[in-house]
């Protein structure tokens, strides 16, 4: 029998999925969305997906589609399913944490990382800071399998600390995964607490955001979306549920991935974001701090944030104007904004079940986006 508190995670998700109902969807005709979806799941770009469209202040369209998986047996998805939010933690865990504590003055951008991680100064990374690990531009490389070679969290952070850059700081933009591994422990090291913690006190309760959360209980598996294992675990422990492996071994709480959640819980956040850092009476951030992090700058992406390419194809497609900002997440998962539209798309999906080599979902983004913006009759910008 699931505990009262799970029981309670569920029904609290189910009841801000069904107020977040929209309340102008019959002011617009979104069957060629609904069929866009349909055909995805249909041409298997992922066994189902969970969407939700913001315009102008309501929720305007709120569905899922498919089901949970591509067996015969697997239960339909829901607005209520849970999602491997994977990436999308950099950008809805790590940086709204870092964009708190920039702002209380506990942490500065311009710092140099081992200011906060002594050991990271090592092999020519002291000039290093927490901006370039925020815009990527910090030399560290994209990604490694840690756990080919460690066997803790220590090793992984050490491998990290002694680790050389592929280019000097703020010449290059290279995505980097180990750079959101150290941001996470750099709030540990400040606050005293994990991210988990940290994420749940700061934004997650406050906002009712009962179904996010990192290491989500074995209780709640029937609600989620599986998103299989990111390479073999060679350890006899039980391996963490997040797709991740380099998640997995720091835990299941990291600073660039592991965050689950779902589209009611997200929409929630989102509506803060788009309200300028506030919901309700609460502030979360002032309104310059946001202005602050997604700003342009001679780097390619904001701070924690990816931003729509001026020239060039986007995953946000041919709608979304320049000043839009967003992120991707490997399972499937993605959050575009459009401030200047007063526009944003969030679509939770398990694209990596049964294998990530289904790479489908590439095309898929922009004309999910697309075909979004033509449901609400805008103009390409």
């Amino acid at each position: 029998m699931p505990s009262l508190r799970i029981v309670f995670i569920f029904c609290c998700a189910l009841a801000g999925s069904l107020q977040t109902t929209p309340a102008r969807a019959q002011a617009f005709n979104f069957k060629p969305l609904e069929a866009v979806m349909g055909q995805a799941v249909s041409d298997s770009v992922f066994p189902g997906a969970s969407l939700a469209v913001l315009y102008k202040g309501k929720v305007v369209f709120h569905k899922a589609f498919g089901k949970k998986s591509y067996a015969p047996e697997s239960t339909p998805v829901d607005t209520t399913t849970i999602y491997d939010l994977a990436s999308l933690t950099k950008a809805i865990s790590t940086t709204s944490i870092i964009m708190q504590l920039v702002e209380r003055d506990s942490l500065s951008l311009q710092a140099p990382v081992a200011k906060y991680l002594p050991a990271f100064g090592s092999n020519g990374k002291d000039k290093v800071t927490i901006e370039h690990l925020l815009r990527h531009t910090s030399g560290l490389r994209a990604h490694s399998y840690f756990a080919k070679s460690c066997r803790s969290p220590e090793e992984l952070f050490n491998t990290i600390e002694n680790d050389s850059l592929l280019s000097p700081p703020g010449r290059t933009t290279l995505y980097s995964d180990p750079g959101f591994m150290l941001l996470g422990k750099i709030v540990a090291t400040i606050t005293g607490h994990n991210l988990a913690e940290n994420f749940h006190a700061r934004f997650a309760a406050p906002l009712g955001m009962h179904a996010t959360m990192f290491t989500p209980p074995a209780t709640l598996l029937q609600h989620i979306a599986p998103a299989g294992q990111d390479g073999d675990w060679p350890f006899n422990t039980v391996r963490p549920l997040v797709h991740d492996q380099n998640a997995a071994l720091l835990g299941g709480v990291a600073g660039h991935a592991g965050l689950y959640s779902t589209t009611g819980d997200l929409i929630t956040f989102t509506g803060m974001l788009m309200h300028g850092g506030t919901s309700g009476r609460r502030v979360y951030f002032r309104k310059e701090t946001l202005r602050n992090f997604l700003s342009r700058s001679s780097a390619e992406r904001a701070l924690g944030w990816d931003l729509r390419s001026i020239d060039g194809p986007s995953s946000a497609g041919d709608y979304f104007s320049t000043s839009s900002y967003g992120h991707l997440g490997y399972t499937g998962t993605s959050i575009w904004i459009d401030p200047q539209q007063d526009l944003a798309v969030i679509l939770l999906s398990n694209r990596v079940w049964p294998t990530s080599a289904n790479i489908k979902i590439r095309k898929f983004r922009p004309l999910l986006h697309n075909t979004v913006a033509e449901c609400l009759q805008l103009k390409r910008l």
